[in-house]
């Protein structure tokens, strides 16, 4: 019985050793021939294929053409005109006269309350802003990728050590039911050995259902089925961030969605002034050539036309009141997004920075002391000072402490990657 347990122990105390949390599986079942994928890999992929991105892409085409159209000369297009009259004129004790007269013409509509500059300010603007848009929508790409792609990984690890907890609890209890039918153990320890045997099951079980369903979502980022995509390849370590909250404050004013919605409030401002120019009547000049008369008087006509349209009574109270609604509703975006965004990054960093003193924790101090408690209970497992159900209790929250360390390095990771998110950073992506 001491040879049994003491095996055991020596096991469990190889698995909670420090260095199995930076293990990264290099085989699974369900995807043998496929070469592992690492998150720089995955993050390449997903920014080619991501359907929320490339749709934000081709919409460059729409607001591209908009400020073509904006930095014309003019804004509208001149008129020609053409006509050809065919005129029988009666004449007195002689057959009726025929005389072809034609006239030509040209005509220009001329805006009058400088429309122009601010047609080409608002779609110059709502460029700009869409693509601050497309950044922003890349950089959350890059951010669900990275949190399901740590996910994945972590899950990976679990299932590791899930499955060498099985082994070990399934071998001590079949160890223990022989020991048992020699008489040699109790039925208080074949029931325990057996318990822990289930218990580790269904953990594995769980683990494998998790990391089903975290393949599938990320899967589904990188536009993949789920039994196509590779294994996860990487490190849970805590990344050594290059920034603080004060720097991550004040670089809050070039994330890429704010920058947008800045832009976007300077295209409704300039869409206001747009409509309130309206008001102002486009002034039409036109010139016109002709030939009219008979034969033998014919008269060649030049007329130059000038109209001028009277705002009585439309006023484009419709079209500024719209305008100004959006400008307001714009500005409004704005500071609200401004707000949120500084205290979601200030509860961010502080969560980040609990998180990252939790895994400091677990790595240093409860990790090796439960390493150092399972060296200690061979020891008097050996000596006969404790018995089978010490020895598991010590094995037991060994193997917590790394499922505790696993999914605060997940945590870490998911909190990280949503702060630089949030906060825009880093600048060289904007």
């Amino acid at each position: 019985m001491q040879l049994m347990t003491s095996a055991i122990a020596c096991a469990l105390f190889l698995i909670s050793a420090p260095g199995f949390a930076q293990v990264t599986p290099t085989e699974e079942v369900s995807a043998p021939a496929l070469a592992p994928l690492t998150l720089q890999e995955a993050l390449t992929h997903a920014a080619l294929v991501n359907p929320t991105l490339r749709a934000k892409q081709a919409q460059l085409d729409a607001a591209e053409g908009a400020r073509t159209d904006a930095n014309a000369l003019l804004f509208n297009n001149p008129q020609l005109s053409v006509e050809q009259t065919r005129r029988q004129v009666p004449q007195s004790g002689s057959t009726d006269e025929r005389r072809n007269e034609w006239g030509a013409g040209l005509s220009q509509a001329f805006e009058t309350g400088g429309q122009g500059r601010f047609r080409r300010e608002a779609t110059g603007a709502a460029l700009d802003a869409l693509r601050y848009e497309i950044a922003d929508t890349q950089r959350q790409v890059r951010s669900e990728v990275s949190i399901r792609f740590y996910r994945v990984l972590a899950l990976q690890q679990r299932i590791e050590l899930e499955t060498q907890a099985l082994k070990l609890f399934d071998d001590a209890s079949v160890a223990v039911q022989k020991r048992r039918r020699a008489g040699e153990d109790t039925k208080l320890d074949a029931n325990v050995a057996l318990v822990e045997a289930e218990r580790a099951r269904n953990q594995l079980a769980l683990a494998q259902e998790q990391l089903t369903e975290a393949r599938n979502e990320l899967a589904a980022r990188l536009q993949l089925a789920g039994s196509a995509l590779p294994q996860a390849q990487g490190d849970l370590a805590p990344a050594t961030t290059s920034y603080n909250l004060n720097e991550l404050l004040n670089h809050l004013e070039t994330q890429p969605r704010l920058l947008a919605l800045t832009e976007r409030m300077k295209a409704a401002k300039a869409r206001f002034k747009l409509e309130n120019a309206s008001v102002y009547p486009d002034v039409t000049v036109g010139l016109n050539v002709g030939r009219e008369g008979s034969i033998s008087a014919r008269e060649r006509l030049t007329t130059l036309s000038i109209s001028l349209p009277l705002p009585l009574f439309k006023r484009n109270a419709a079209g500024i009141g719209q305008a100004s609604t959006e400008a307001t509703q714009a500005q409004i975006d704005r500071e609200a997004a401004v707000r949120d965004a500084r205290a979601n990054v200030t509860t961010l960093w502080f969560r980040l920075v609990s998180q990252e003193q939790r895994v400091r924790r677990l790595q240093e101090s409860v990790v090796p002391a439960l390493t150092e408690n399972q060296g200690l209970s061979i020891k008097s497992r050996q000596a006969g000072q404790i018995g089978l159900l010490e020895l598991i209790v010590v094995n037991r929250q060994a193997l917590d402490a790394r499922r505790d360390l696993n999914e605060a390095l997940l945590d870490y990771h998911t909190t990280r990657a949503t702060l630089e998110l949030t906060s825009g950073w880093p600048r060289e992506e904007n």
